[in-house]
């Protein structure tokens, strides 16, 4: 079955970028003129799923606007005859058909997939974390996508980390698939395991594509860690269950450029990785942090 349909949980409070995030939804800062979540929703509509479901909660109406059109903005841009400007504000509009159910409680990862059950129905889905900000440039949700397609069950994004830091993150334990040395069969997992406990130095990062099995999965997962319901245990028990019932967990290592906006050193980080990269501003911004660099005193 084709996938078509993206979950994008975008209900978190955002309470590391406070004060900007009182007013503002965290999803909503900008990385440099585009916001974060306009990045993920475009990378779900380049690898062809375009209907799009935003997992909300309160204070986010502003994630609804910034997809809807604003026609007297559109007019006056449209009068001045800055066509560039008018092209740039109708891209969110018109990226796909983009849907918001609300999670009420935020009760964890897990729990704001399953608010997505109604919307999905029996059919495959990707979910795309809105922290995780994928290159265009490098491959990672298509390849998911045709491996989950081939083998079926679910398929998750991992990453390599430095093993002093596998304890921030999501940790698995793997074995080989066939022949691609950057696919695996995913045999265990752990949220957040101590250093010397984690099974591997591979980290769930934040893309997924899941079998519909996932939501009964979801409604019997007792809350785990934080007392939240953790998507990485409904991962574990499809991980042991029979492939001709949903079950079965592969993933795809990443090697390609990720920015994190999950924290305020890593937002910066990703404004600065992206601004640099840019065609538009990357010559004179470089020059720019050269001389600042240049200038600063250890």
């Amino acid at each position: 079955m084709a996938i078509h349909k993206a979950v994008i949980p975008a209900a978190g409070l955002g309470t590391r970028f406070l004060p900007a995030t009182k007013s503002t939804p965290k999803e909503m800062l900008p990385v440099v003129d585009k916001p974060a979540i306009q990045y993920v929703v475009e990378e779900a509509v380049r690898a062809g799923l375009d209907d799009v479901l935003l997992i909300t909660g309160r204070s986010k109406r502003t994630l609804a606007d910034h997809f809807d059109a604003v026609p007297e903005l559109e007019a006056a841009l449209e009068a001045k005859g800055d066509t560039e400007r008018l092209a740039r504000v109708r891209e969110s509009t018109e990226l796909g058909h983009v849907h918001f159910v609300r999670q009420g409680q935020p009760r964890g990862l897990g729990h704001a997939v399953l608010q997505a059950r109604h919307h999905v129905g029996d059919e495959p889905f990707a979910v795309l974390l809105g922290d995780d900000l994928i290159d265009e440039r490098d491959e990672l949700l298509s390849t998911m996508l045709e491996l989950q397609s081939r083998v079926g069950g679910s398929v998750i994004a991992l990453l390599e980390v430095p093993h002093e830091q596998i304890s921030l993150y999501g940790c698995v334990e793997v074995e080989p698939l066939g022949d691609e040395p950057d696919q695996v069969q995913v045999t265990g997992l752990v949220e957040k395991p101590p250093v010397d406990e984690a099974p591997s130095d591979l980290a769930i990062i934040g893309r997924y594509v899941l079998h519909p099995a996932v939501f009964e999965v979801l409604e019997r997962t007792e809350p785990g860690r934080g007392g939240e319901i953790q998507l990485t245990d409904a991962l574990q028990t499809l991980a042991g269950m029979d492939p001709q019932d949903g079950g079965g967990v592969y993933g795809v290592v990443f090697r390609g450029r990720r920015y994190d906006t999950g924290d305020r050193l890593d937002y910066l980080k990703a404004v600065v990785r992206v601004a640099s990269d840019r065609p538009d501003l990357g010559p004179d911004f470089r020059a720019w942090v050269r001389e600042f660099a240049a200038g600063l005193d250890d």
